[in-house]
């Protein structure tokens, strides 16, 4: 059996609407929810921290008895299946990184949300999900019915405590050195590492050098920083041509 994929979402929402696309394609997908997301929402703020997500996603295969993934990671779920990667070296096949943080560069939002009081990031979430058309608006994504009832989906899947916690620690992590060197340590090694970017947004990703140099590809798709609402169908397809190199 080839190993099922393992998608890993952002700071905002979930990617809960994929694995379906990937069954329809032969493929395995699993898309799990974060600490302080969906159904881990009651989650202490103080617990949600990337490595303790890592810890959390090790868990989640050993009790579904999964021992080797394809890992996928967008955004902050990108910097979260580096450290996974990191962490498991022996159970990541491939490892997909979807616009994920490789520096603070990479974090210019969760650095402002850290800043903020908890009222403020609350006020701004609830902001959002009164008008779901102007926070797609503010991403460059058209709005439409069906975009229109993801966001809110999207948006109303974590608390404004799990945003910020989520945030703050997204921004403890990049800053150390050590980060960006377990990152490098982990494009020198076996693990193959496949970049995927929006065309939009790509030259907003600070991708090192050397990243680009030794990634095993390197694809720009239709659309911006959230390009599987833009166009699922053609992630999904982007993931797989990527991930079917590793069997």
């Amino acid at each position: 059996m080839p190993a099922p994929y393992l998608l890993i979402h952002g700071l905002i929402g979930h990617l809960g609407s994929l694995p379906p696309l990937f069954a329809i394609q032969g493929a395995q997908a699993y898309a799990p929810d974060l600490l302080g997301y969906g159904k881990w929402q009651e989650a202490d703020p103080a617990s949600i921290t990337l490595p303790n997500q890592v810890a959390h996603l090790a868990r989640w295969l050993d009790k579904r008895n999964i021992d080797r993934v394809k890992l996928v990671g967008h955004s902050v779920g990108g910097a979260i299946a580096m450290l996974f990667a990191n962490a498991y070296p022996q159970r990541v096949v491939s490892l997909c990184n979807v616009e994920g943080n490789f520096s603070l560069a990479d974090a210019f939002w969760s650095i402002s949300l850290a800043k903020m009081e908890r009222t403020q990031v609350e006020v701004m979430l609830t902001g959002f999900m009164q008008n779901p058309e102007g926070w797609l608006a503010k991403i460059a994504i058209e709005p439409s019915a069906s975009r229109r009832d993801t966001a809110l989906r999207l948006l109303g899947h974590q608390p404004a405590s799990t945003i910020q916690a989520t945030a703050r620690s997204v921004v403890e992590e990049t800053a150390r050195s050590s980060y960006l060197a377990s990152v490098r340590k982990l494009f020198d090694g076996p693990i193959p590492i496949h970049l995927i970017a929006g065309q939009r947004s790509k030259d907003d990703w600070h991708i090192p050098d050397w990243a680009r140099e030794l990634a095993a590809s390197i694809t720009h798709l239709p659309g911006g920083h959230l390009m599987m609402v833009e166009n699922p169908a053609s992630f999904v397809a982007a993931v797989m041509a990527a991930g079917e190199r590793e069997r």
